[in-house]
């Protein structure tokens, strides 16, 4: 390559002379490269989102698995409950009040748990930030 020329910053991008700058020969230019940048975005928010899935997929994986652990423990507890209270009152009456207070309580639990999933989470914030430095670079170039 002569010294006079430099390689395009795109590879398979047509190698642009240091002199020869002209609107026509940057137009062409962004228009080739302009392609291969959405590809790489996509790529990197495919990657991103990925990564966010398998994350949330192995979380909620070893909360199903403490979740059926724990389960029979509070059963087992809730239980002996009903047995102390049945020393209280008669047999059918505790187990109807400690169901009841179990079921106010579950419900509760549940209520704050759906506060928590957010949409947020599953936003691809890096390829977000990519895109907007994107856009101010070309911006500034087009100025």
């Amino acid at each position: 390559m002569p010294p006079s020329e430099a390689s395009g910053p795109v590879p398979g991008a047509p190698p642009i002379a240091q002199g020869d700058a002209s609107v026509g020969s940057l137009l062409k230019q962004l228009a080739h490269e302009v392609p291969v940048l959405i590809s790489k975005e996509l790529a990197l928010a495919k990657s991103e989102i990925r990564e966010n899935l398998e994350a949330t997929r192995r979380g909620v994986a070893a909360v199903a698995t403490g979740g059926v652990v724990l389960l029979g423990g509070f059963l087992v507890l809730l239980l002996s409950a009903v047995y102390a209270l049945g020393n209280v009152v008669e047999l059918w009456l505790a187990a109807l009040i400690v169901g009841g207070i179990t079921l106010l309580a579950g419900l509760m639990m549940v209520q704050a748990g759906k506060k928590k999933f957010e949409a947020q989470a599953f936003t691809p914030d890096r390829t977000i930030d990519a895109l907007r430095k994107d856009k101010n670079a070309l911006q500034e170039k087009a100025s």
